[in-house]
């Protein structure tokens, strides 16, 4: 099912970013996982696409057997990286072969090693540029990302605003954010997309902590602020596993019940291919049903507290 389709019908939406594994252990957590939060009823997940082929290959086969063989409905992350024309015509063939009618449209990441995006040669420059190819060619379903807190290339909001509106004007029909912590960012953030007139549903991304050290790595790959009260608290754990995963669900259950109250269409959850902390946090939403005291499916203007 396309996902603007599913954003149409039923709010709000829950999905999982899941990456392609690279060994065959991991192939099998990563199956045992989906099929654990399957049980949660996943409106979709997405497949991430690895810089320099490191994963590719297997985003297509990972994305269609999660879709034939587990039942979830699913989106192939597709980057400019590394990539000509020819490669990424010959790439959506491919999904479109496989039966998958989502697409989330990148530039990606320079590869390992590599400081500054640098264009393909016979490829193409941005995640714009990118929408636009897939669109004129092929009958997806695009989403984008965008940034709260701003992409770190981008010297202002203002700019990164601009840029975003081509991005959907050139055929992303909605928007995931890069995780956050803070969901005043967040709220702050639709309020000056929607005066910009960005009118695309934008599915709030959020991963919940089941380890500070590795969530603090990621935060500093991606630019992404940690609250000082929040870093106090899992500080005040002394590294103790089972306190950091407690206090990583507890937050992210009430980060997300305040984001669905105040009318975020969905959430988008970065879970690392791993179950138990999404598992517990979406299991209680849907016991709590927050979005039933708010305004959900707004994709509000409201402010967080």
């Amino acid at each position: 099912m396309r996902i603007d389709q599913i954003l149409a019908d039923r709010r709000p939406v829950f999905s999982v970013e899941f990456f392609p594994p690279k060994t065959q252990e991991a192939t099998g957590q990563l199956f045992v996982t989906a099929r654990s939060l399957r049980e949660l009823e996943l409106d979709f997940v997405s497949v991430t696409y690895g810089a320099g082929g490191s994963t590719r290959e297997g985003t297509v086969e990972i994305t269609k057997a999660l879709r034939n063989e587990v039942g979830l409905e699913t989106m192939a992350h597709l980057s400019c990286v590394g990539e000509t024309r020819e490669g990424l015509s010959a790439t959506l063939d491919r999904i479109a072969e496989a039966g998958i009618e989502n697409v989330f449209a990148l530039r990606g990441d320079p590869p390992r090693g590599q400081e500054d995006f640098v264009q393909p040669e016979g490829g193409l420059g941005s995640a714009a540029e990118l929408a636009e190819f897939v669109s004129e060619g092929w009958d997806f379903t695009i989403g984008g990302a965008c940034f709260p807190e701003v992409h770190p290339e981008a010297p202002d909001l203002d700019t990164d605003l601009a840029y975003l509106k081509t991005k959907v004007e050139a055929g992303a029909s909605f928007l995931i954010t890069q995780l956050f912590f803070d969901n005043q960012v967040y709220f702050d953030f639709v309020a000056a997309a929607r005066a910009r007139g960005i009118e695309a549903p934008i599915i709030a991304g959020v991963i919940p902590v089941a380890s500070f050290a590795q969530t603090k790595r990621i935060c500093e790959l991606c630019d992404a602020s940690i609250p000082p009260r929040l870093e106090a608290a899992f500080s005040a754990a002394g590294g103790d596993e089972r306190a950091e995963f407690e206090l990583g669900v507890a937050y992210a259950a009430q980060q997300c019940s305040e984001l669905l109250i105040g009318g975020a269409p969905g959430i988008h959850f970065y879970a690392l291919n791993r179950a138990p902390a999404t598992r517990a946090v979406l299991g209680a939403l849907r016991a709590a049903r927050p979005w039933e005291r708010g305004r959900s499916g707004d994709d509000t203007l409201a402010k967080a507290d």
